[in-house]
């Protein structure tokens, strides 16, 4: 989307302060969903474990999920006629994936002096120091992926994933965008039995290290002004939608569709043409974007706006689409 260099400006200062509110509201609320989750295990509340309702795959190492998984291992079929690109936190799992590793912390939050580290649009870094201060403080790998793996899924999600999995292979090319980690992602679709379904998984890199550490490393350097400083989810579509077209001879997508929630899925949404569409959770900092958007520039926002509250909202919108002639 062109725009001039003043609202390219107004529009990224709009966006960072959506996204640095996001940020502030995840350091307070990190402590709280710790305490529920506290509280629930004193109760003796069973904890929430999930199926895909479908067979999984064996699950593989528990402490050492890596990157390999993030690379397609085969050619990717060029024969796919809608493009689908999913967020993690808020999108597939109802929670921050970053904020739930904190409940493994001694006392299940962290010392004040570390959350004052914090600064905008320098949450990666900021997370670095949190999985640091885990390492030091013995949480293991094993407690980190169990920590993971009982997120639990947004509203309608397996459901959703279960449709796509059901689908012609032809259908859908699925495409993970998220400012998580590569090991969070991988261990929680694993868990559920989904890995297969995501032909790539775009995150910041992570690993264990030899001392039990996670290390994590940002994504990527940028120049949008919109985005924080370790990932441009709008760049990573661009580029990525560009090469898999170069790749199938010069043949577009039917459709390219995106789900999201967050500040820093709307930049990403502004890269989609008018038959494309984009799904943002409803009343979440990506609808309000795109509101806010439409109410200050009516026409400027150029694709199709499916608010979702569940993984049946969307279930319904493309079960139309893929009815859509070409």
């Amino acid at each position: 989307m062109d725009l001039s260099a003043g609202a390219e400006l107004r529009l990224s200062a709009v966006i960072n302060r959506h996204r640095v509110a996001e940020d502030l509201h995840k350091l307070k609320a990190g402590k709280r969903e710790t305490q529920h989750r506290a509280a629930g295990l004193k109760r003796g509340a069973p904890r929430r474990r999930f199926s895909a309702g479908c067979p999984g795959p064996e699950r593989k190492r528990r402490t050492e999920l890596a990157c390999e998984g993030n690379r397609a291992l085969a050619p990717p079929p060029n024969d796919r006629r809608f493009l689908i690109f999913f967020d993690f936190d808020e999108t597939l799992v109802d929670e921050c994936s970053d904020d739930a590793v904190v409940s493994a912390a001694p006392g299940g939050s962290l010392p004040s002096w570390l959350k004052d580290t914090y600064r905008p649009g320098r949450y990666n870094e900021y997370m670095q120091r949190v999985l640091a201060y885990l390492a030091e403080q013995g949480v293991t790998p094993g407690t980190i992926i169990n920590t993971i793996e009982r997120l639990p899924p947004c509203p309608g999600i397996p459901a959703l994933l279960r449709f796509l999995m059901s689908r012609p292979p032809r259908d859908f090319e699925i495409v993970c965008v998220s400012d998580a980690n590569t090991v969070f992602i991988e261990a929680w679709l694993q868990n559920l039995g989904f890995r297969q379904l995501f032909l790539r998984i775009f995150a910041n890199p992570a690993h264990f290290d030899d001392n039990g550490q996670l290390q994590l490393r940002p994504f990527h350097s940028h120049s949008c002004l919109r985005c924080p400083m370790n990932m441009c989810k709008a760049e990573i579509v661009r580029q990525y939608t560009a090469q898999r077209v170069r790749e199938r001879g010069g043949r577009r997508y039917q459709k390219v569709l995106y789900v999201g929630d967050g500040a820093n899925d709307f930049c990403p949404s502004l890269t989609l043409s008018p038959g494309d569409t984009a799904f943002p959770r409803r009343d979440f900092p990506m609808h309000r974007l795109i509101q806010e958007m439409g109410e200050a520039k009516p026409g400027e926002y150029k694709a199709n706006v499916v608010p979702w509250s569940t993984g049946e909202d969307i279930i319904n919108r493309l079960r139309k689409i893929v009815e859509e002639r070409p």
